[in-house]
């Protein structure tokens, strides 16, 4: 097995690429080959035992006050279990789930205003009746969809409303983009919103939340872009969060387009998205192919999903499904993937900004190109996160995430999951 240091990343050269935060230099070439010997088997040990390290580290160690989201709570204990059970058919698993759900549930209902999956009251109510689903527990699947559709109709009109003023006038900027206290993005905003509803309908049939109601919303996204882009050159598409139109998956435009394209989109709003995700290709770093994490900013720094070329490689591995005969797509989700891979391994092995969801951009390109290089490379930052994953975490400052899905140790655990079917893996929160 190869070994390695990590090197303090040096001065900055104005124009060129320097990756996120740490780089690692090897002793010996950096292949996909030399990294990417650990038999399945150990990533299913290892998955299994960390996942239960996980559980014991935030549902068994819990405190009185509750963090009931997906993103960095309690809830990505309960979708890494979901995860478990997929992969191994452990009951155990499903039935923990469903006690976490309940307890973050409860206390969503009355402390998160957002309605998203990764950081809101859709992420509860969405797994809750998934989980009831799986479970047969008819009654419960009702109650949580019901819950979701409360939802839906809560904000369904304020949406609607959003859409009318943004057609007649450019969005306001502030922290509330789009007006009546909803923005676009994944996190926090509208694609959110949409994504838990996509989710809901993978496991529950197209119609559990209506078509007609989601169509809806997608327009108010579509018609809130159109306003934000009025004054951009060649970019149909464009929105704000805290007043900066940010670029990447997880407040910015990567991951508002990557909840569209999940969506039959009539001539015009396709003609849009492919605009759009040509604007995004236009903002690549000439000399790295990396991307900025928002419009203008000079920084080429971050290499991850959350803003850089790895939420990228994703989002244009979707486009290149959706949109078959546009070369163009294809050639820029690989060349995002190449970006991640010659970066190098970053410090932090979380989804967010880490190893783990920097080896989802590889599983991505695994299923849109079926070459087996990007399954070896996927597997290559895998044996590096069995080696360092706990050393890194231990070193960090991970502001109390240890063991969350999306900045912590769960997160590298459902990697390994998804290492069983590399080709049917998908990207917690984000892929469907």
């Amino acid at each position: 097995m190869t070994s390695w240091v990590f090197e303090e990343n040096g001065g900055h050269d104005e124009g060129k690429h320097q990756p996120s935060d740490l780089i690692i230099t090897e002793n010996t070439n950096l292949t996909a080959t030399n990294l990417s010997s650990l038999p399945t088997e150990t990533f299913l040990r290892a998955a299994v035992t960390l996942k239960d390290q996980v559980v014991e580290e935030t549902w068994k160690k819990r405190e009185e006050m509750v963090d009931p989201t997906v993103y960095k709570g309690l809830l990505g204990t309960a979708f890494t279990c979901l995860r478990s059970y997929e992969v191994t058919g452990n009951h155990g698993d499903l039935r923990l789930c469903s006690q976490i759900v309940d307890t973050c549930a409860t206390v969503a209902r009355d402390s998160l205003r957002h309605v998203t999956f990764l950081c809101g009251r859709g992420g509860a109510y969405a797994l809750g009746a998934v989980v009831a689903n799986y479970m047969g527990d008819l009654p419960k699947r009702h109650l949580f969809l019901g819950l979701f559709i409360e939802v839906t109709f809560a904000t369904l009109k304020h949406l609607v409303a959003s859409s009318m003023l943004a057609k007649e006038r450019a969005l306001p900027v502030g922290a509330e983009e789009g007006g009546f206290g909803m923005s676009y993005d994944l996190l926090y905003g509208r694609a959110g919103f949409l994504w838990a509803a996509l989710f809901i309908n993978k496991y529950l049939g197209e119609e559990a939340v209506p078509r007609e109601i989601l169509m809806a919303i997608m327009d108010a996204v579509l018609a809130g872009g159109r306003a934000g882009a009025s004054d951009i050159k060649d970019c149909p598409l464009m929105y704000r969060w805290h007043g900066t139109r940010y670029l990447g998956a997880a407040n910015g435009l990567a991951g508002i387009l990557h909840v569209l394209l999940h969506f039959p989109l009539p001539s015009e709003d396709a003609e849009d998205v492919k605009g759009t995700l040509r604007y995004l290709m236009s903002k690549r770093f000439p000399h790295s192919g990396n991307y900025p994490s928002s419009e203008g900013n000079p920084r080429d720094k971050l290499v991850q999903w959350g803003h850089g070329a790895a939420g990228m490689a994703i989002t244009f591995s979707k486009a290149a499904e959706v949109f078959p005969n546009d070369r163009e797509l294809r050639d820029a989700a690989i060349e995002a993937g190449e970006v991640v891979w010659k970066s190098g391994l970053v410090k932090k092995v979380g989804l967010t900004d880490g190893v783990a969801g920097n080896a989802y951009s590889f599983l991505s390109l695994l299923r849109l190109t079926k070459e087996p290089i990007y399954e070896d490379r996927a597997k290559a930052f895998s044996c590096f996160l069995y080696q360092n994953a706990t050393s890194l975490i231990a070193n960090g400052d991970d502001g109390g995430n240890a063991y969350s899905l999306f900045h912590g140790l769960a997160g590298t655990a459902c990697l390994w999951f998804d290492l069983l079917a590399p080709h049917n893996s998908r990207f917690p929160g984000y892929e469907l």
